[in-house]
């Protein structure tokens, strides 16, 4: 099975992350995967974006023009993407900073108000790791507990402040009840 994933938004939004999260996972389970990062030269507050791709197969290309999956984290990313996901995709959009739905008969759109969570949660950066919790429960692409697994152990000593948000904002976001 492959899976081709966007994560998309503004710098500082901890897209580059997620990506990497979901890929450093994929390579701990014996996938083969690929990560691919895009970002404006203004970095924080710039466009932000990277694919990522998890197969069970050899990956011929680390681009992705049709993804399963995306998450939109603001609005520029939801209208530049949403066309692309593939029939049958799923779009996990920050409900937050963006109010526009999809009019889309074809895929999933999940609508989490991940930005508004994080911050009445004292989690303020921390709304990409509420919608990587989300989209692990509704995809079933890893464990949640080996995800989190990978995820805090990924976080170095000078930052272990981080281990205990990090591990919030992912139960909060598995939790959420869309």
């Amino acid at each position: 099975m492959t899976t081709r994933i966007i994560f998309a938004g503004s710098g500082g939004q901890g897209i580059q992350f997620s990506g990497k999260q979901m890929a450093k996972t994929g390579m701990h389970m014996d996938k083969n995967v690929t990560f691919l990062p895009s970002y404006g030269p203004e970095m924080r507050g710039g466009t932000s974006n990277c694919t990522v791709v998890i197969s069970d197969e050899d990956i011929g290309s680390p681009s992705v023009t049709t993804p399963d999956i995306l998450v939109a984290m603001n609005l520029p990313s939801f209208e530049k993407f949403e066309s692309k996901v593939a029939a049958g995709g799923t779009i996990f959009c920050d409900s937050t900073l963006v109010e526009k739905k999809s009019e889309r008969d074809d895929i999933k759109a999940i609508y989490i108000p991940a930005t508004g969570m994080a911050n009445d949660n004292g989690l303020t950066g921390f709304a990409n790791v509420i919608i990587l919790g989300y989209m692990l429960k509704e995809t079933g692409i890893f464990d949640y507990d080996e995800f989190k697994e990978f995820l805090l152990s990924g976080i170095p000593a000078a930052k272990t402040a981080l281990i205990e948000k990090n591990a919030k904002a992912l139960e909060l976001g598995y939790n959420f009840k869309a």
